[in-house]
């Protein structure tokens, strides 16, 4: 299994960044557009537990897979979100986003990734694996939130 964790501070209130996380698919579509669809399957009165059907659109190709909520807090002052998905029957991921509020206008922002390979073969697609795809998401979250408060 592989894990990654980067960590950036945003220029933005914490709620103006957690709605790009846990808000509408057109907010999510702001830093995820690949994501075309993002449907409730079933959901929960604590959160945790529920199930969202996303299709993403990669290329050509649309991949459907459920995605399921893993933890959920959403204080004031820190946030977080972890959910999982199995993609293409090869790969189980986690995403855990966490946010702390740092003072009103700036938070920091969390993000843990986790991979594990369900086919032996995959395996070595995750040796050439690197922490780009975590750091250019982090990027676009930070460019978005901050760009929305016009900083």
């Amino acid at each position: 299994m592989k894990k990654w964790t980067k960590e950036i501070e945003i220029n933005a209130p914490i709620e103006q960044v957690w709605k790009f996380l846990d808000g509408s698919v057109e907010n999510m579509q702001q830093i995820m557009p690949q994501v075309v669809e993002n449907k409730p399957i079933k959901i929960t009165e604590e959160v945790v537990g529920s199930v969202y059907r996303q299709k993403y659109r990669e290329g050509k190709r649309t991949e459907e897979y459920d995605i399921e909520t893993l933890e959920y807090s959403n204080a004031s002052n820190e946030k977080k979100l972890k959910v999982g998905f199995t993609l293409a029957k090869m790969f189980e991921i986690t995403a855990l986003y966490e946010l702390n509020k740092i003072n009103d206008n700036k938070t920091s922002f969390t993000y843990t990734v986790t991979n594990r390979p369900l086919k032996w073969f995959v395996k070595l697609f995750l040796l050439f694996a690197t922490d780009k795809v975590v750091v250019e998401f982090l990027e676009r979250v930070k460019n978005v939130a901050e760009a929305e408060t016009g900083r």
